[in-house]
C-alpha cells in the first residue's frame, strides 16, 4: 500500500552516485522519509536500474509519482544516463544533476578549475556550510578519503584526496603476493601475532593516525584554527571512535545537502 502523496507535495528524490555505492533518499521538505544503498555497478541498464528505483518505492511504502522534483551528485559518468532513464520511467520526471549549468549551488569556488571537483564535494560543503556557518571542514570517507575545506568568506577553498583505507589494502593484497585479502577492522592490539590482524591493525590504526593529523594540520591554517570538522561517508561508524579531532557525525550530509539545492532548484523553476 502507498502513501497518499501527490504532486502538490513537496517530495525530493535524491541521489549521491558514487564508486562504490549509489545512495538515495526521499525527503519531504527538510525530513528524510527513506534511504536506500544500491551498487554502483557501472554495467547498470536502464531497465536494472527502473527495477531497483521501483523496488525502492514498493518498500517505503511511496508512490514513485508523487516525487515532484529528482537531484543528482555523481562521479561515476557511464551511470548518469542509465540512471536518467530509470528515473524517468518509474517517477516520470527527469533529474537534474549538480553540475548541470543551471542547478546554482550559491557557493564560490576557489579550485583553478571550478569542474574539476567533485559533485559530491560542492554538495558536502554546501550542506556543512548551511548547518555550521564558515568557516567548516568536511571529511568524507569512502572509497576514498576527501577533505573539503569552506574559508571563512563561504568559499569552496580547496581540499585533499586520500585513498580510502578499503582501497589501500586491495592494493596492497594485488601487490603482494603472499598477503591474504582482508577487510578493514578495528584491532584490540596494536601488535598483530598474525598476518591478517597485522595487516588490519597496520590498516586501521595508520588511518586513524593519518586523518588525525591531516585535521591538525588543516586547523593549523590561519583563519582555520576553530573550523569544526563534519564527518560523513560509509567508514565514519568504524573510524570515529578513535577520532575526538571530529566535531558532528552526520551520516547523511551529502543527502541533505541534495536535498537543500533541490528544494532552492526547483522552488524557482
Amino acid at each position: 500500500m502507498t502513501t497518499d502523496l501527490n504532486r502538490t507535495d513537496k517530495l525530493m528524490l535524491v541521489a549521491d552516485v558514487g564508486n562504490t555505492h549509489m545512495v538515495f533518499g526521499l525527503y519531504d521538505d527538510t525530513s528524510l522519509l527513506a534511504h536506500w544503498r544500491l551498487s554502483s555497478a557501472r554495467d547498470n541498464t536502464p531497465d536494472e536500474l527502473a527495477w531497483q528505483l521501483h523496488g525502492m518505492f514498493v518498500q517505503s511504502g511511496y508512490a514513485a509519482t508523487a516525487v515532484t522534483g529528482i537531484m543528482v551528485a555523481s562521479v561515476v559518468p557511464h551511470l548518469d544516463t542509465p540512471l536518467a532513464g530509470a528515473c524517468e520511467r518509474i517517477c516520470g520526471l527527469r533529474p537534474v544533476f549538480v553540475g548541470d549549468p543551471e542547478v546554482k549551488t550559491g557557493m564560490a569556488v576557489d579550485y583553478k578549475n571550478p569542474r574539476e571537483v567533485g559533485a559530491d564535494r560542492i554538495v558536502n560543503a554546501v550542506a556543512a556550510r548551511e548547518r555550521f556557518g564558515s568557516p567548516v571542514i568536511v571529511m568524507d570517507c569512502g572509497t576514498a578519503t576527501t577533505f573539503d575545506v569552506v574559508s571563512a568568506a563561504g568559499h569552496y577553498a580547496g581540499g585533499l584526496i586520500v585513498p580510502g583505507p578499503d582501497v589501500a589494502l586491495a592494493a596492497l593484497c594485488l601487490r603482494a603476493a603472499k598477503l591474504p585479502e582482508v577487510t578493514l577492522a578495528r584491532t584490540a592490539t596494536l601488535i598483530g601475532r598474525d598476518t591478517a590482524t597485522s595487516m588490519q591493525a597496520g590498516s586501521y590504526w595508520a588511518t586513524v593516525d593519518a586523518l588525525t593529523g591531516l585535521i591538525a594540520r588543516l586547523r593549523s591554517q590561519p583563519g582555520y584554527e576553530q573550523a569544526p570538522v563534519v564527518a560523513t561517508g560509509g567508514l565514519v561508524p568504524l573510524l570515529i571512535g578513535d577520532l575526538p579531532c571530529i566535531n558532528h557525525h552526520l551520516p547523511y550530509l551529502t543527502l541533505d545537502g541534495l536535498n537543500l539545492l533541490a528544494d532552492r532548484h526547483f522552488s524557482s523553476h
